[in-house]
């Protein structure tokens, strides 16, 4: 099966897979609740793609 890599909400495997943040450091950033916004579907956590993409948007550094 193939991947979508286009759909707006994300599991945390589907970040790790996808960004490459460890599921450790989001599971830990979701408890202390910093850096990156997630929802709580039920029991489902789940990461909006914009939401990861403004995130890494803004860390980058420009350069001359």
């Amino acid at each position: 099966m193939e991947k979508n890599h286009n759909q707006a909400w994300l599991t945390p495997r589907e970040v790790h897979e996808q960004y490459l943040f460890s599921i450790s450091t989001l599971a830990k950033w979701r408890i202390d609740r910093i850096n990156l916004p997630f929802s709580k579907m039920g029991k489902y956590i789940r990461y909006k793609r914009s939401d990861i993409e403004t995130f890494i948007e803004s860390g980058k550094v420009e350069v001359a």
